[in-house]
């Protein structure tokens, strides 16, 4: 029996997976590690501190009897984060990550020199302040010294792949997240590389994310302590790949994951389709096939938050208990999830939430639902969008917290109008990676047959008409909070 390894390489800790060849998840190892706030808005790493993780759980699988049958080993990472490194392959300075918001400058200037129109021709995407160019542009501006000995810059798994093989190679469904890179053409913009003055050399070569890098170093494998080559396959986004160990290989089903943020992604393969900027579209890991994504920025921190205020010692499956004693619509109250901002459909840093109809007979269940209703309406934004891009929406794989309660599912299900169907074995984007790696080894023909033979559902929930009934009264609302409140949010953000 043989054996890949998918590693997620998260914001907050790497997660590993053991897969055997029928898709099995056989063992798996996390680690933790933590994101440096040197400044206000500052988010960095020492990617050193993602390969010691690398390390400590290579070190953990390859300790085990059957060393020799472990064959590949792949990636999800992070999306948008700046690694640089100079000609010797040493990191120039940290790693600036997707949640670092320093850039709002760059992401102006890029905005007035290059143009949105530009950016959508060139990447069939705006440039947020997430991205990577904005870093890039940030690192031009702010430590040119730095700037000037780059000789390489990677997205965060590159850069593993990079100190596990000595090879530097990205592929599409990371590139797609950087700004510099065209989604349609699967290549680096050539235009816009000249226009910003961006040296060609400085980017990786692109493979497919289940292409091979290379092979373990022989210094590698000596720490390891094994003699056999292990294959490297380039990996893929986390986004990407969470899609991917969810099943999403084709335009028949769609995604919600419902964690710290919320996302709603759907393939779309219309060589016509023009994103305006509001959503993302960006190369998804499976070969020749793209995807429109729409982001809620605070989708279960909204929740969390909540729970710190009302319940701090409960989990959240006790925290929930309650919800069916309040009726959709929560009683008459709104909540809208812009605790960090919001992403989709509005890119607005300065909005921030609203409770909307609270009265003294409002309870705490009515927050609760309040809340989660206000997420899922969020989060149909984007579905609404992806609906009106031309894509019927009728089945939805839910992952994440959002799939793990009920209540919620019957939520999803209600607002989107939807039939929700849940993963039998959840194991997010470290999955979509050992997919990656199973797909490189060469064990399925293409990613079909892997799909139907290593996933599969538990729970199917049908949309409940009269409920649905009330959410579209209600969604109109909500959608009409933003624009009530978005000059409120910005007056009182000047007493912060």
């Amino acid at each position: 029996m043989n054996y890949v390894i998918g590693m997620d390489i998260g914001t907050s800790g790497l997660k590993s997976l053991k897969v055997n060849m029928e898709g099995d998840v056989v063992d798996q190892y996390s680690v933790s590690y933590h994101t440096d706030h040197p400044h206000s808005g500052y988010s960095e790493m020492d990617p050193e501190v993602w390969y010691q993780a690398t390390i400590e759980s290579l070190t953990y699988f390859f300790k085990q009897n059957d060393v020799q049958d472990i064959v590949g080993i792949s990636f999800s990472g992070q999306m948008h984060g700046l690694v640089t490194i100079d000609e010797q392959g040493d990191v120039i300075r940290p790693a600036i990550l997707w949640n670092d918001t320093r850039t709002a400058d760059e992401v102006r200037s890029l905005l007035d020199t290059v143009g949105l129109e530009t950016f959508l021709r060139e990447t069939q995407n705006t440039v947020l302040e997430g991205f990577t160019l904005p870093k890039l542009m940030w690192v031009r501006r702010h430590e040119p010294d730095h700037y000037n000995r780059i000789h390489k810059i990677m997205l965060p798994k590159d850069y593993i792949a990079f100190r596990l093989t000595g090879n530097v190679l990205s592929e599409p469904s990371d590139a797609s997240g950087t700004s510099l890179f065209n989604v349609k053409e699967g290549a680096w913009s050539t235009p816009l590389l000249q226009q910003l003055d961006i040296r060609a050399d400085i980017l990786p070569d692109i493979i497919p994310s289940h292409g091979k890098n290379g092979v373990l170093t022989d210094d590698i494998k000596q720490q390891l302590g094994i003699s056999h080559d292990v294959a490297i396959y380039q990996g893929g986004a986390d986004n990407a790949c969470g899609a991917l160990g969810s099943g999403i290989t084709d335009d028949k089903t769609q995604m919600v994951s419902i964690g710290t943020s919320g996302v709603a992604l759907s393939i779309q393969n219309d060589p016509q389709f023009e994103n305006d900027g509001s959503v993302h579209y960006f190369n998804h890991c499976v070969p020749n096939q793209n995807y429109m994504m729409g982001v809620t920025l605070s989708a279960g921190y909204s929740l969390g938050w909540l729970k710190k205020l009302l319940r701090p010692d409960e989990d959240f499956e006790q925290f929930l208990e309650g919800l069916e004693e309040t009726k959709a619509g929560a009683n008459g109250l709104l909540f809208t999830p812009y605790l960090l901002g919001e992403r989709t459909p509005y890119n607005d840093t300065t909005i921030r939430s609203s409770f909307m109809g609270l009265d003294a007979t409002t309870t705490d269940n009515d927050l609760k639902r309040a809340v989660i209703e206000g997420i899922t309406f969020s989060i149909h934004e984007s579905v609404n969008i992806i609906r009106q891009s031309g894509t019927p929406i009728t089945q939805i794989v839910s992952i994440g917290g959002g799939a793990k309660n009920a209540d919620w599912r019957q939520i999803q299900a209600d607002i989107f109008n939807a039939q929700i169907i849940t993963l039998t074995q959840e194991q997010g984007p470290a999955y979509g990676a050992a997919i990656l790696a199973a797909m490189g080894a060469g064990w399925f023909e293409d990613f079909q047959d892997i799909r139907e033979q290593w996933i599969s559902y538990r729970d199917t929930v049908q949309p409940n008409t009269e409920q649905h009934q009330i959410y579209q009264k209600l969604f109109p609302i909500y959608q009409s909070v933003y624009q009530q409140t978005q000059a409120i949010s910005q007056q009182l953000l000047s007493f912060k």
